[in-house]
């Protein structure tokens, strides 16, 4: 651990003084406490790291319906520095690591994990314990099947709203968003690849075709279009949002287990954007407060709906539809304190 901070330390001098427009970006599956000990001083080591217990917490949030376990830990995700920040992904190349949340989900919520990606086509890859035992490190899924069983007769319209309210979280949470091409596409298991190469990773590492790509993408029908077109359009107002910035401050709010949600507030404090996204099958009902928010405005601008909720006196009432995701800018923005 010692000699591995040292060197990041090392290229971040080099990096400095000959390329300081370089970004070092640090993988490590190990627990939260020790992932984000690679920031260094916030100064000194990387300027990004894998937020490796964003995935395996926001799929749990969807297994059970259950916000609880994700939003106590993102409240606890702090502003590192003005040259830091958070890497937020959900899927990737090798799959779901689960030992960012050794010490965040009990050994019941990792096995009912575990058994929910079983059922969803996934497969499991172990680690040997120092006692010779195995536990599980990593999830080998694409994240649509992660999030949706493909066998069900459930609408897949619905599957798709499930889908990119998952995604949505990375996208609002402080940090850097990275989407995995699978993940823009929406693609499902490949149990073929895994069957001929006899690896558990290329389920998701499926070799895309051009031509079939593109014929995908332009038909309204397929899940890659509704996936794809529905993600771009979410990026596309994002990256126009100064309260997006990777280093913005954010608020989480304990609303619900049903939804999760934060305030994003921009770095002169001047815009505020409060995210929820409702993490269940029903709609979701509530009110909120200015004190519990933060900001007492009038109005508020969904971004992603182009509508405006009106909350007179500060008192904002909600009604958010099953898997349901709101991007509420403040109009004429003010602090509640």
């Amino acid at each position: 651990m010692k000699q591995s901070h040292f060197i990041i330390k090392l290229f971040r001098d080099i990096l400095d003084g000959v390329a300081p427009h370089v970004v070092l970006l640090t993988e490590t599956n190990v627990p939260h406490v020790d992932n984000i000990k690679y920031f260094g001083n916030g100064r000194d080591e990387a300027q990004m790291v894998y937020n490796f217990a964003l995935p395996p917490l926001v799929l749990l949030a969807f297994q059970t319906e259950d916000v609880t376990k994700l939003t106590k830990w993102a409240a606890n995700l702090e502003r590192i520095s003005d040259t830091a920040t958070y890497f937020n992904f959900l899927d990737s190349h090798d799959g779901i690591g689960l030992m960012a949340v050794n010490n965040i989900l009990t050994r019941q919520e990792n096995e009912r994990m575990c058994l929910k990606v079983l059922e969803h086509g996934g497969y499991i890859s172990y680690k040997k314990n120092s006692d010779g035992t195995e536990s599980p490190y990593e999830l080998n899924i694409t994240w649509y099947s992660a999030i949706n069983r493909e066998d069900s007769d459930e609408d897949e319209d619905l599957q798709v709203k499930r889908y990119l309210a998952s995604r949505s979280i990375s996208l609002v949470l402080i940090g850097v968003p990275g989407v995995y091409l699978h993940g823009l596409l929406g693609s499902k298991n490949d149990a073929e690849a895994v069957f001929e190469q006899k690896e558990t990773r290329s389920i998701n590492r499926k070799v895309i075709s051009k031509s079939e790509l593109i014929i995908a993408l332009e038909n309204p029908q397929t899940t890659t279009f509704k996936v794809s077109s529905q993600f771009v359009r979410m990026i596309k107002k994002r990256i126009h949002e100064r309260a997006f910035h990777p280093n913005a401050p954010q608020k989480v709010l304990e609303i619900s287990k049903s939804v999760f949600a934060l305030i994003r507030t921009s770095i002169d404090g001047r815009e505020s954007i409060l995210a929820v996204t409702n993490v269940t099958c029903r709609e979701q009902e509530f009110l909120l407060t200015a004190e519990k928010i933060g900001v007492k405005v009038g109005a508020w601008y969904d971004l992603l709906s182009d509508q405006i909720i009106l909350s007179p006196g500060g008192k904002l009432s909600l009604l958010i539809e099953p898997y349901g995701v709101l991007w509420l800018k403040a109009l004429a923005h003010r602090s509640a304190k």
